[in-house]
């Protein structure tokens, strides 16, 4: 890989299929953090959500750019979301009893996704970026709540809240105001003018 090539520090397959489509060339690492630890460490202390967000995103980063011993000078990507509903924050559910519960808490509510994204090179934080989609969830029955997660089955575990509304999630909302990329879980316009001005083109381009 040259030299300022790009390593996604993330094993996500929405986050990997958007830089995909947009033409940007990378490899995909896994960052092995406790997110839940942190998160629950940072609620603790009563970290302002979008911090939260932004520490979660540079410790994968972190991670994965401390382990880059074979590209250094590469750029590596970070990025996490942090849902939030009336003050309580949401992390992934770890059943169905739990994703059913957080449904419910969303259920005719308004909720915010923080999403953020972090890059580092060289060890170090160059970059970072941060913003808030505003989420209105329709008001769901218990009946309708357990339909979908049989539906949707181990995916409801995957992300906050229990839903992605690049699928049958989208049944879940009544309004959505906020960026689509950034909903999905990356800034996407945001990292691809970093890119840019960093030399790192869409494929093909000579």
């Amino acid at each position: 890989m040259p030299k300022g090539a790009l390593v996604l520090a993330s094993q996500s397959p929405t986050r990997q299929k958007m830089l995909d489509n947009a033409g940007i060339c990378f490899i995909a690492r896994a960052a092995h953090v406790d997110e839940e630890g942190l998160r629950a460490s940072a609620t603790a202390s009563s970290m302002l959500t979008g911090d939260i967000a932004v520490m979660l995103a540079d410790m994968k980063a972190r991670k994965v750019s401390h382990d880059n011993g074979d590209h250094p000078s590469g750029f590596v990507l970070g990025a996490d979301q942090v849902l939030v509903c009336e003050n309580q924050i949401l992390g992934k559910p770890r059943d169905h009893e739990m994703a059913a519960t957080q449904l419910r808490l969303l259920s005719g509510k308004l909720h915010q996704l923080v999403t953020a994204a972090v890059i580092y090179r060289d060890g170090e934080r160059i970059w970072h970026h941060i913003e808030t989609s505003a989420m209105t969830m329709r008001q769901l029955s218990d009946e309708f709540i357990d339909d979908y997660l049989l539906a949707i089955g181990d995916v409801a575990f995957s992300s906050p809240g229990s839903y992605q509304i690049e699928g049958l999630g989208a049944h879940l909302f009544s309004s959505i105001k906020g960026c689509s990329y950034v909903v999905l879980g990356l800034p996407l316009l945001q990292v691809l003018a970093f890119l840019r001005t960093h030399g790192l083109a869409m494929r093909g381009r000579k």
